[in-house]
């Protein structure tokens, strides 16, 4: 992959992280792109499934609804949850380390982008018990 490639990358052109509740394509990270300071991809949530409450040490997360409807849980600075309806065009922002959870309650698969700063959270994710690598595309982008 040349250096230009790095900086355009599509979810199909990268290996994605799979789970029961769905998957994410990491499309900007260290190890993808080269970037220092954040990391980013896009999360797919099919109908109904969601992931349970959890946090990332040390880091904050953007979320930002692409496609679908669904539940956004954020703890507050005391850890009362509170859970608001969110649909595309929505940002929520996950302060360093706060427990969150998203749950799909549409009919539709839910995306979502995802940017967490510093970089790091994303490979935790890879000791979850259901984590499963599903390879990229061979056929690039789109």
């Amino acid at each position: 992959m040349s250096e230009m490639e790095k900086f355009f990358v599509f979810p199909n052109d990268v290996d994605n992280f799979g789970f029961d509740w769905g998957r994410l394509a990491l499309t900007c990270a260290p190890e993808v792109s080269g970037a220092t300071r954040i990391s980013a991809g896009v999360v797919f949530v099919p109908a109904g499934q969601g992931h349970t409450r959890h946090n990332h040490h040390g880091a904050e997360e953007i979320i930002f609804i692409i496609k679908g409807t669904g539940e956004q849980m954020v703890e507050d600075q005391n850890g009362v949850p509170e859970t608001r309806q969110v649909g595309p065009g929505c940002t929520i922002f996950i302060p360093e380390s706060r427990f969150h959870a998203t749950q799909n309650t549409d009919a539709q698969q839910m995306e979502l982008f995802v940017v967490y700063s510093p970089t790091g959270p994303e490979k935790v994710l890879r000791d979850a018990p259901d984590f499963h690598l599903i390879p990229a595309k061979t056929d690039k982008g789109r």
